[in-house]
């Protein structure tokens, strides 16, 4: 069984993962408003994954015999002034995520709770790859910042980002 401070955090944590899901599907938008169809799809992608992050978390809590209790979620930011602003913006919520996944697993070793820090891992190794993979067109934004033609280009490479069958573990 798991204790109800877990339980809570974990709670915590599926509105979170619910929120990002949201906060990508308002980027996604912002994209097609602006006809950058590229980035859309790389936002929709995300927003996916985010939802199958939450529903990890559901699952875990039921196999283990853990009321689920879904909250409000906030609404999210609807405007940027760039592509480039939107991505940092997509970073930091990335960062903080981690700090939540990170702080979630401390408290698992603080609570002597194996199953749940053994769960956990899945995520914070995957948050390392969700850094990395918003970091890169941070970076890459950045490269072709005042450039049409590159942003043009750019769009055209995020686009091809292809949906992994999500995994087993976690």
């Amino acid at each position: 069984m798991i204790s109800q401070k877990m339980a809570d955090a974990l709670n915590k944590q599926i509105n979170e993962e619910l929120f990002s899901s949201y906060l990508y599907a308002s980027m996604t938008t912002y994209f097609e408003h602006k006809s950058l169809k590229g980035f859309a799809h790389w936002m929709r992608l995300q927003t996916e994954e985010e939802n199958v992050h939450a529903n990890k978390f559901i699952k875990f809590m039921e196999d283990r015999g853990a009321r689920v209790l879904l909250t409000a979620i906030e609404g999210p930011k609807t405007d940027w002034d760039s592509p480039l602003q939107v991505f940092e913006e997509a970073l930091a919520h990335e960062q903080h995520i981690s700090k939540c996944v990170n702080d979630l697993s401390s408290m698992a070793i603080e609570e002597n709770d194996h199953a749940t820090h053994a769960f956990l891992e899945w995520f914070v190794s995957e948050q390392v790859e969700e850094e990395a993979n918003v970091g890169e067109v941070v970076d890459q934004l950045q490269l072709v910042e005042g450039a049409p033609a590159g942003l043009f280009l750019l769009d055209r490479e995020v686009g091809t980002r292809f949906a992994e069958a999500p995994a087993d573990e976690a």
